[in-house]
């Protein structure tokens, strides 16, 4: 079952992101209170699933979500198979449609700096929040 396993938020652009208990996804805004609240619609939240973070685990790194400043660290769903515009329901109320698969690296951002490559680029999903609500750890994702 896809689960969020993790909601991320910041206070400066560029860093890693910490874990929440509960993070409120709000239409126009995205996560309230993270640094990139309120900026591009079309990236108001990034997720991440736990998977690509083990990927980089694997090669001896020890990432943990929130690692590559992603909003929310999923769980058994295959974010980067999703077409661009699949809505997800997360959590009771929250829903969000997919806007971008990807992105172009910042240059020098901490990971690429430790670990010479970063999996934000290729595996990072990006969404607007098309309905407002509450997201915790272990909330369920649906496809709708």
């Amino acid at each position: 079952m896809p689960i969020i396993i993790a909601v991320n938020r910041s206070d400066k652009k560029g860093t890693s992101k910490h874990p929440l208990d509960c993070g409120l996804l709000q239409e126009k805004v995205g996560l309230v209170s993270d640094a990139h609240a309120g900026g591009e619609e079309k990236r108001e939240i990034s997720l991440l699933a736990l998977e690509s973070i083990g990927k980089m685990n694997g090669e001896g790194y020890d990432f943990k979500p929130g690692d590559f400043a992603e909003n929310l660290t999923t769980s058994g769903i295959d974010l980067v198979s999703l077409p661009i515009g699949t809505r997800l329901q997360v959590g009771e109320k929250a829903v969000l449609e997919i806007t971008q698969i990807g992105k172009e690296c910042h240059v020098g951002c901490a990971i690429f700096k430790k670990a010479g490559k970063c999996i934000m680029p290729k595996e990072g999903v990006f969404a607007k929040v098309i309905r407002s609500g509450e997201v915790r750890a272990e909330d369920k994702i649906t496809v709708l």
